[in-house]
């Protein structure tokens, strides 16, 4: 798998609301990619539209193109639910199934595909899921238990566990530490620079901190008043947090707005 992921020319609209304007990138694979910026800029937009959960919302409309290997994956033909497969994601808060125990958590997308019914290899799967999430050690013995009575940072885990089972190509993440405690955090951050030589990470953090700590490369948004998030600067995160090349990267990383 090439996990080849970039954006020609990339716009989304809310109505006739632009969130976002030609926004071209790439986004190497096997490396952790930040997306940062000031809120309203259109981080979360530019994440969803790249395995089209941009338009599960209503009266949403996207120009430009989305490539994966090559080829557009806003064409007509392509199956939405195998492109989330290849590009899954994880959401800012932990939304594990509050029904499902904490192994059907893990195998929910597994089962919903129908490729896998064999019970020990669903077994295998869920366990190595939950190893790559860095979660086994700690579940591994309550795996019946409801997956809503983990701690909120191993819901998380939980999460990333789940949508690492369907073995996607890219992995989306939304903000995925904003809402957990320190030592969570830190837990999220070693996962993520563990899988990355698996999977191509592309994440929304407004932590700058994290940004420059787990990030390979790192794109700065900015939206103008009234106006569409577009992208200012985009370059390796080593350069953009010590050297970035337009003043507005440099004014936002040290807080001077945003």
């Amino acid at each position: 798998m090439k996990q080849e992921l970039r954006t020609d020319r990339l716009s989304a609209f809310y109505g006739a609301h632009c969130a976002i304007r030609d926004i071209t990138m790439t986004f190497r694979p096997k490396s952790i990619t930040a997306l940062i910026g000031p809120s309203g800029c259109g981080k979360s937009t530019l994440l969803r539209c790249l395995n089209r959960m941009h338009e599960v919302i209503a009266n949403t409309t996207v120009k430009g193109q989305v490539m994966l290997d090559g080829s557009n994956v806003y064409d007509s033909g392509i199956d939405t639910t195998s492109l989330r497969r290849r590009v899954g994601m994880v959401f800012q808060r932990p939304n594990p199934f509050p029904t499902m125990s904490i192994s059907d958590n893990v195998l929910a997308g597994v089962r919903l595909a129908g490729d896998v019914s064999d019970r020990s290899t669903l077994a295998e799967i869920a366990e190595r899921s939950l190893r790559r999430a860095a979660l086994w050690d700690e579940v591994k013995d309550i795996l019946n238990r409801p997956g809503t009575s983990l701690s909120g940072g191993q819901q998380q885990r939980l999460c990333i566990a789940r949508a690492l089972a369907i073995e996607p190509e890219v992995l989306l993440m939304d903000e995925p530490a904003s809402s957990l405690d320190p030592i969570s955090t830190m837990k999220i951050e070693d996962l993520m620079r563990e899988i990355k030589t698996d999977f191509t990470i592309i994440i929304v953090t407004h932590n700058m901190q994290q940004a420059a700590r787990v990030s390979d490369f790192t794109g700065f948004m900015l939206a103008g008043e009234a106006a569409p998030g577009e992208l200012i600067e985009f370059d390796e995160s080593s350069k953009i947090f010590t050297t970035p090349q337009d003043k507005r990267t440099e004014d936002y990383i040290t807080g001077r707005f945003g």
